[in-house]
């Protein structure tokens, strides 16, 4: 048999809420949506991540370009080395703000079925991404 020992627990005591601000990953690599395929690679090889967020040039938040995405684009046979990220992101977004909670911003992405998701303050500017793990 194993003891376990218990801490006893304030009847007042509330549920620590966490938020996305509290779990992001704040150094997740930005890059201008005028980059070309390869060179986002190239980028993601250096950077050993999985994922770039892509900005344009007024530096707001376009989208997250992964590096399956990317590989999977370039090995197709409509791939030119002139493709840039903006013509592969198409519209804005999904987005996350860093004051949602972890239980919100988990069950937008697993219904989306998203494993990464670009976090952006009240002005559409990044600031870092939210990843899943597991």
């Amino acid at each position: 048999m194993t003891l376990v020992q218990m801490q006893p627990r304030s009847a007042n005591a509330t549920p620590v809420r966490r938020t996305v601000a509290d779990t992001m990953d704040a150094a997740a690599p930005q890059v201008c949506d005028d980059m070309t395929i390869e060179v986002a690679l190239s980028v993601m090889d250096s950077a050993r991540t999985g994922h770039l967020l892509v900005c344009d040039n007024d530096g707001l938040c376009t989208g997250l370009a992964t590096h399956a995405q990317l590989a999977a684009l370039r090995d197709s046979p409509a791939y030119t080395d002139r493709v840039q990220l903006r013509d592969i992101l198409g519209n804005r977004g999904p987005f996350t703000s860093p004051v949602t909670t972890m239980t919100e911003a988990e069950h937008a992405m697993r219904s989306r079925r998203l494993d990464a998701l670009p976090v952006v303050d009240e002005h559409g500017s990044a600031l870092g991404v939210l990843a899943l793990v597991g």
